[in-house]
């Protein structure tokens, strides 16, 4: 009989650690699957040239979670991005996608509340997010190239002089030119060129012989009238 109840209570007490044991770790996997504010983070990214926010949830458990995001200025909610969203988190990971054409080194506040039985969360994913320092680009394909510029590309008449239609003097006639041209040399005066012009055709022979006979004759007449004199002074 004695050793029949130490068998039995050997056995109590085996089932009563296996109890123990098995509610520990019924407790352990309980908590492992409870939804908690480190489930849950946010990032800034591009899609495409539009910016966005997307918050993840790795929640297991799939609780019911609301997410709201508010842009933040010097420490106060400046405005709510788009509609509060609801979510349930899974092991993979269920993501939620704010649309925010966000400038760079902005700051975001998101919340989380759950409200499922005995899980309650009523708080914000700590730090709060901080946009990337580069804003997304562009869409280059709509702003014009510099080839499509609308700045004309000079024409070949404009580029290029048009040619004269008066022939380019040659050298010979610039040579001939040059040759007889002195820029030191004053030009003749116009009477100057036409006395020089004149001077061999000129009646200067003609009335030096007029004159000297006037002056051959002049002096025979005095010669004569003297002479009358005296033959008169002499009667």
């Amino acid at each position: 009989m004695s050793i029949s109840r130490r068998s039995a209570r050997r056995s109590v007490r085996i089932l009563g650690v296996a109890a123990a044991s098995a509610a520990l770790a019924f407790t352990a996997s309980g908590t492992a699957l409870a939804c908690s504010i480190s489930d849950f983070s946010a990032e800034a990214t591009c899609d495409g040239t539009n910016g966005v926010i997307n918050v993840k949830d790795i929640d297991a458990s799939g609780t019911s979670a609301t997410i709201t995001v508010f842009l933040e200025n010097n420490g106060a909610d400046a405005k709510q991005v788009g509609e509060a969203q609801t979510m349930k988190g899974s092991k993979e990971g269920t993501k939620v996608t704010f649309s925010e054409d966000w400038a760079p080194n902005a700051t975001y506040r998101v919340h989380v509340k759950v409200d499922s039985g005995k899980i309650q969360i009523d708080t914000d994913i700590t730090p709060n997010l901080t946009t990337p320092s580069t804003a997304c680009k562009s869409d280059e394909s709509s702003s014009p190239s510099p080839s499509d510029s609308a700045t004309p590309s000079p024409s070949a008449s404009e580029s290029t002089p048009a040619e004269s239609d008066s022939p380019a003097p040659s050298a010979s006639d610039s040579t001939t030119a040059a040759a007889g041209t002195s820029d030191n040399a004053p030009s003749p005066a116009v009477g100057e060129s036409n006395l020089a012009e004149t001077g061999a055709n000129s009646n200067t022979g003609l009335i030096a012989g007029i004159a000297a006979t006037l002056v051959v004759v002049g002096g025979g007449a005095v010669w004569f009238g003297m002479r009358r004199r005296g033959a008169h002074s002499g009667n």
